[in-house]
């Protein structure tokens, strides 16, 4: 019988790459320790995205990779999370308590952006995230409608300055919609718009949050430009369908938030096929592999690729969407590995910017 040691361990570790970071936990600098007793292995790993759902299974998998070692009797693998702040969050006082802000944004509406926002926030909470969702739609704010918050209701609030955001389904939630009526439209120029989206994100009383996602309006006007030069993004998540003209506009998101230095985390494909009930065939209605052709043209990932289907649309309009209503379907799987895929990006993109290199000039 062979001796077992730290290096015997991290071999084995490094067989098994972790399907989020797209890297071995070694590799990752997930390993946060390594305990040898005779013929007894114990591992600590850490991950820096939410992944309540996913854990357990990676843990154990690995567990049986280590006892399968030559020496070893039996093997303890425990993994936490642990969540980073993003690191310009303090420079607003109203965001000092959210660690990431995501922007779920479309070229173009009706591509099912909000309902997107509404399941992504409620996956993420699922996978043991602490969730808010802010409503930047102020034209045509829906968040308010897909968590099921009734017509009418209003935030608190707090020291006569802080609005206090509505909680529904273990989610934090604001919108313009709580503050006016639901049929009164917003005729509103564009300096008032993004005035009342600052007063928003800056005087909510966001509770300690993993992930703040915002579910921004349709195009790339005053409110995508105030949002990128106000407030901290760790990233967007563009949403489009497989429809020409929607990847047309989604390309023109992707490059808008890029030329103001925020991430592209991603893109979610909605719409992508439509199976018929009666028969189950299969059509692809609005064109097929856009959402793939996007992301690999500007060498980002595609997210999730969704179905038409009736099930999301009457589940959001009921309240209650996907997610939490059918947590074990097919479609709410999706929707977890969407969330599990945008906490990851974050992680590498702030890791890559770490591992930037500082140029300095001397007069040498």
């Amino acid at each position: 019988m062979s001796a077992v040691n730290r290096a015997t361990v991290e071999a084995v570790l490094r067989q098994y790459t972790d399907p989020y970071l797209n890297q071995d936990p070694v590799s990752a600098g997930c390993v946060r320790a390594i305990d040898i007793d005779g013929d007894r292995v114990s591992v600590q790993l850490e991950l820096g995205y939410a992944a309540a759902l996913f854990k357990n299974g990676w843990a154990q998998m690995l567990q049986m990779a280590i006892e399968g070692l030559d020496g070893v009797a039996s093997a303890k693998v425990q993994i936490d999370t642990l969540i980073a702040a993003h690191k310009a969050q303090a420079q607003i006082p109203g965001l000092a308590n959210v660690k990431n802000i995501v922007a779920v944004a479309s070229g173009k509406g009706g591509v099912g952006k909000s309902t997107t926002a509404a399941n992504l926030a409620l996956a993420l909470s699922r996978e043991g995230a602490r969730v808010g969702i802010l409503d930047a739609d102020i034209y045509g704010p829906s968040q308010g409608v897909m968590f099921g918050i009734a017509e009418g209701t209003r935030p608190k609030i707090k020291d006569q300055k802080w609005f206090v955001p509505i909680e529904a389904h273990g989610i934090e939630v604001m919108s313009m919609a709580f503050l006016t009526d639901d049929n009164t439209p917003m005729v509103w120029r564009g300096p008032m718009v993004s005035g009342a989206l600052l007063q928003l994100i800056t005087q909510t009383a966001w509770t300690d949050l993993d992930y703040l996602v915002i579910d921004m309006p349709p195009g790339t006007g005053d409110i995508q430009l105030t949002l990128a030069q106000k407030v901290p993004v760790a990233g967007a998540v563009i949403v489009t369908t497989p429809q020409d003209l929607a990847l047309l506009d989604a390309k023109k998101g992707v490059e808008m938030f890029r030329k103001v230095n925020i991430p592209v985390l991603g893109v979610v494909e909605n719409m992508a096929v439509h199976i018929c009930s009666n028969c189950g065939h299969a059509e692809h209605l609005f064109g097929e592999g856009g959402g793939e052709k996007l992301a690999s043209q500007y060498g980002v990932e595609l997210l999730a690729s969704l179905p038409l289907s009736m099930l999301i649309r009457e589940q959001a309009d009921g309240g209650k969407p996907t997610a939490i209503a059918e947590p074990e379907s097919q479609i709410a799987m999706v929707y977890q590995e969407l969330a599990r895929h945008v906490g990851a990006r974050i992680v590498l993109q702030e890791a890559a910017t770490v591992a930037m290199p500082n140029i300095s000039i001397s007069d040498d």
